[in-house]
């Protein structure tokens, strides 16, 4: 049974002869602009994600998206629409519900359970919503329209704006909230932008590598950065590189070989991740020798 499954599956992942000439098609610039969008997105509100702990939070609004993307499909509109206005919204109402962290885990587990609750029932009243459901859960940066590209553009656009302003208080408010709240820095408001901006993201990063994946993108290259430097923005410069360097070789990967992209973004962020890994932790060992 193994001898039979292991050369069909081969087959299926062959290496394609023409891969160079469908890179330079219209879909494959989408995907490489789009890719890369979010990568620098991502890099950019990721260092706050692991600084303030907050990736239960990012898995959670990919999810609380989900009802909204399929929500849209039943009314006819954008998914990626539905995706926005349930992120940023469910990371509102999570700022405003958890005052403290405690309080903040119990209302995002709370909000993402109604949530997954209610895209079940919109993707099984939605008769056209299983592609939809297939490109939340798994991401489909193949197809990333010309529309969602401009929408792309104005939420990085948006973002990097908006974190120049709060970079530094929310930086303070993220490593050490006491000592912020002590100098008069509005905590409380500061997070609750943080939410929103990570919701912005992860709309975009929801679209690329889906929200079971979406981890590859928003927590694990920051992640790697901090292994090899504590500077916020040295994280964020390695960061967005690492980002790229996943998305962009995960697409000609995935081209070369006809597989997922979803598959090889989350296999190259991996990949760094555990030989930064492998070295920071053998250069470790042997500073303490």
């Amino acid at each position: 049974m193994t001898a039979r499954i292991a050369p069909a599956l081969f087959a299926a992942a062959g290496y394609q002869n023409d891969w160079f000439d469908t890179l330079r098609e219209p879909f494959m610039r989408n995907a490489f602009i789009a890719g890369a969008l979010v990568a620098l997105a991502a890099g950019v509100i990721g260092y706050f994600v692991v600084v303030r702990s907050g990736e239960f939070s990012a898995h959670a609004l990919g999810h609380i998206g989900f009802p909204g993307a399929t929500g849209a499909v039943l009314l006819g509109l954008s998914p990626t629409l539905g995706l926005a206005a349930f992120c940023i919204g469910g990371a509102i109402i999570i700022g405003a519900l958890g005052r403290h962290v405690d309080e903040r885990a119990t209302a995002t587990g709370t909000i993402l359970a109604f949530a997954t609750g209610l895209g079940i029932l919109f993707s099984s009243l939605a008769t056209k919503s299983s592609n939809t459901v297939t490109n939340v859960l798994f991401g489909n940066l193949l197809a990333v329209s010309s529309d969602q590209i401009v929408v792309f553009v104005w939420f990085t656009l948006v973002l990097l704006a908006v974190v120049a302003v709060v970079a530094r208080p929310l930086t303070l408010a993220s490593v050490n909230p006491e000592v912020a709240e002590a100098k008069g820095v509005p905590v409380r408001m500061l997070g609750l932008v943080f939410l929103v901006l990570m919701g912005l993201v992860i709309t975009m990063a929801v679209q690329v590598v889906g929200t079971l994946l979406l981890f590859a993108l928003v927590v694990t290259p920051p992640a790697t950065a901090l292994r090899l430097t504590a500077r916020p923005l040295r994280v964020v410069g390695i960061g967005v590189a690492i980002g790229l360097v996943s998305v962009l070789g995960g697409l000609v990967l995935a081209v070369m070989f006809n597989l997922p992209p979803s598959f090889f973004i989350v296999a190259c962020s991996f990949l760094i991740w555990i030989v930064v890994l492998a070295l920071t932790q053998s250069s470790g060992k042997r500073s303490t020798r």
